[in-house]
């Protein structure tokens, strides 16, 4: 079997709030299943060269910032991009990694189950950013299946518990309104989300 291999665009290093507790590096990858109109990291869609990278080697190059993972709880952080597109990579990365690195992952959970149920084994916490639980919403404004990213969703709370999934709710302008995103929030705590982070989209063209 080939060695899996992730698309890097670059290493984002000590962030601290953002990415979950402690400090992080962000991991960004090229691709992602969704066009979403007010993309904040266009860098994944485009044609720019990456660097293909094994989880070895990445493993090796995160290194350098071992002792602030270990002193504050923090870890890599792969966003992208869609960062479970590469969920082979996930697990093999897990699996090299030291155990107390805490390995996160950015999704938007527009993916494949599979790819799914494969990163479930290898990330210890989820950033979820949901866009709009409305499928017309979420249709009109990622290009996207809503359906799909609740299926995930379900399935994700059901495998590792509200704990370890953090969820964003945009408010988006031109596309959905603070009682779009109120009645968003509400259906998520319905379905047992406890980390639910409501913010705003600020837009600069």
């Amino acid at each position: 079997m080939d060695e899996p291999r992730y698309p890097l665009i670059g290493l984002t290093r000590l962030r601290m709030g953002t990415d979950g507790a402690g400090v992080t590096t962000l991991v960004a990858s090229r691709g992602c299943p969704l066009r979403c109109r007010w993309c904040i990291n266009k860098r994944p869609l485009a044609e720019a060269p990456v660097e293909q990278v094994t989880a070895a080697e990445l493993v090796e190059r995160l290194r350098v910032d071992d002792l602030y993972f270990l002193a504050t709880g923090g870890g890599p952080t792969f966003g992208g991009g869609e960062s479970l597109l590469h969920a082979a990579f996930l697990a093999r990365f897990r699996a090299l990694c030291p155990a107390q690195w805490r390995v996160r992952a950015e999704t938007s959970l527009a993916v494949p189950e599979e790819r799914l149920a494969l990163a479930i084994g290898a990330v210890d916490d989820f950033i979820v950013d949901c866009k709009d639980m409305d499928r017309g919403i979420y249709r009109r404004y990622t290009g996207g299946d809503g359906a799909l990213m609740e299926r995930n969703l379900r399935t994700l709370l059901g495998a590792v518990g509200p704990e370890r999934v953090h969820v964003r709710v945009p408010l988006i302008p031109e596309y959905n309104t603070p009682e779009d995103q109120a009645r968003s929030a509400a259906k998520l705590r319905e379905m047992g989300v406890t980390q639910l982070e409501l913010f705003d989209y600020v837009i600069r063209e």
